[in-house]
């Protein structure tokens, strides 16, 4: 008879990882663990069922994929006799979402017991008092060991993770990537809050300065959100995925999952002293010694990854809320070195560029890449959003026109390169980081709101003349290039990239919105 092994403390569950010899302790105490084929998501696999609620709400297509309720069934009743044969089931109860009116009670099951660490670093960690008779609105079922036949189950390939919003219930099989356990809670809060309570559920980071203020940090992968957001003069609310609703921002969850990849104490101190007992590293690679990580190893994946309960950072908000958000940044890591290193965003132009949610990828960091590579992911989420991008856009603009309680009411909206200046990846130069804090720090302490603007021609933006702490040539891109002309055309070619991209949402995007895009002269 299968053994339900309820809550267990971390210790507890290093020691049954270690038992399984499923896992290691590393020098400094964190829990090192594989996870086998998948060391990362894989969003081709993700389905939701398509039944009478979802069925005229969901944005159904490559990323939202329909799979029928029939094949989820299936899939269910396999577990469940997967479940049977086990000889330990490790369960969690958790919390997701730290504003009590719209807090979700989760419970995961789940098949090795670093997942359920993982879980316990990751979601809200339920008081005594929320734990007697926890009764759950969701369940995730996370078995690895449960493998689809696509022929039959109506799926791509043998792993999958489908949301049944009906039930309430998420299966994930085929895979051990801990990630589709978080971002299946993710996805199911896109649908849920704006559906339900006209909360805009976010994929950003957010901090709280000594004066109250909030800052939300959004991004793609490589742009600077974990890093700008770990500020050592601001308190962390969280690092990935909040919720703003009319009175507050808040956090979807308990901890950190953050990429390794050279990882450093001196560029990351808070993230390198938090990788302690009780957090979760995966698919990292070793020193000599066997036991000190070397996070400059990519052997097994590029995407390194540790999951670690928030209170391992000294400098957070320990109800996980602040007030509603007095700055917002888009950061972009633009390779082809057009965009400037800090401009101001009327509302539209927010909306236009949340929509876009545009980096570049470089040469190098994944195969078959050898020039730089514009991408787009919407609303800086798009894998995670089960509703049409322009409902999550025209959320952010009616928060954005409610503005704030606190200081003059208005909500800045900021874009952030810190990618390239002074020409594209391989003949320009990285943004530094001590020039990109201090334009935000300049942002966030009011300083740029009295300085003169000029707006750079094509994507129309406002940039500031001047900056404390940053000199005045770096701030206008087109001035860093040696030949203007190169930079001219840079700028087009990027401003079609944009066009190109957003032709898909013009049939439900505001007039206004579209008409707020980059400008090219026929």
């Amino acid at each position: 008879m299968t053994r339900i092994k309820n809550n267990l403390f971390p210790a507890a569950l290093v020691e049954e990882t270690i038992k399984k010899d499923q896992g290691k302790l590393s020098s400094s105490g964190a829990l090192v663990v594989s996870t086998g084929k998948f060391t990362g998501r894989s969003p081709k696999d993700r389905f939701i069922v398509k039944d009478s609620i979802t069925e005229d709400t969901v944005d159904w297509g490559s990323i939202n994929i329909p799979i029928d309720a029939k094949h989820f069934d299936e899939l269910f009743d396999k577990t469940m006799k997967h479940m049977d044969g086990l000889d330990a089931i490790y369960t969690r109860d958790a919390l997701a979402c730290a504003n009590p009116n719209y807090k979700l009670k989760v419970r995961v099951h789940a098949e090795y017991p670093w997942q359920s660490i993982f879980a316990y670093n990751m979601f809200l960690r339920p008081s005594s008092k929320e734990m007697q008779n926890f009764t759950a609105d969701w369940n995730v079922y996370a078995f690895p060991g449960v493998k689809a036949n696509p022929d039959h189950h109506g799926t791509r390939q043998e792993n999958y993770s489908i949301i049944n919003f009906s039930k309430k219930v998420i299966i994930i099989g085929g895979t051990a990537y801990t990630g589709e356990i978080k971002k299946g809670i993710f996805s199911a809060l896109n649908f849920i809050l704006p559906v339900e309570h006209n909360v805009l559920p976010m994929h950003c980071s957010a901090n709280v300065g000594t004066t109250g203020d909030t800052a939300l940090f959004f991004g793609l992968s490589g742009t600077g959100k974990t890093t700008l957001s770990n500020d050592p003069d601001r308190r962390l609310i969280g690092d990935d995925e909040h919720g703003w609703s009319n009175s507050s921002v808040f956090n979807f969850e308990g901890g950190c999952y953050a990429k390794t990849i050279d990882l450093s104490e001196t560029k990351e101190p808070q993230i390198w002293n938090a990788i302690k007992f009780g957090a979760l590293l995966e698919n990292v690679g070793f020193k000599e010694d066997g036991r000190t990580v070397d996070y400059e190893d990519v052997s097994i994946t590029q995407n390194t990854r540790v999951s670690y309960p928030i209170y391992h950072i000294d400098n957070i908000m320990y109800n996980s809320r602040g007030d509603l958000p007095e700055n917002i940044f888009f950061l972009t890591c633009d390779a082809f070195g057009v965009l400037p290193p800090i401009s101001k965003l009327t509302r539209e132009q927010a909306m236009y560029h949340f929509i876009s949610g545009y980096t570049a990828k470089i040469a190098g960091t994944e195969e078959g890449i050898v020039e730089p590579q514009a991408t787009f992911s919407a609303c800086f989420g798009a894998p995670f959003l089960p509703l049409h991008p322009t409902k999550y856009a025209d959320l952010l603009g009616n928060k954005i026109d409610k503005g704030t309680d606190s200081g003059d009411g208005k909500i800045d909206v900021w874009l952030v390169n810190t990618g390239w200046t002074g020409g594209p990846y391989g003949e320009g130069s990285r943004m530094e980081l001590a020039f990109t804090r201090a334009m935000i720090k300049a942002a966030l302490t009011g300083r740029l709101r009295s300085v003169e603007y000029r707006k750079m021609p094509i994507f129309d933006l406002a940039i500031p003349t001047s900056c404390p702490d940053v000199p005045n040539a770096i701030l206008n891109p087109r001035d860093t290039w040696r030949n203007e002309e190169d930079f001219d055309k840079q700028a087009k070619n990027l401003a079609k990239r944009f066009k190109k991209n957003f032709a898909k949402y013009e049939d439900q995007a505001a007039r206004e919105i579209v008409t707020a895009g980059p400008k090219i002269e026929s």
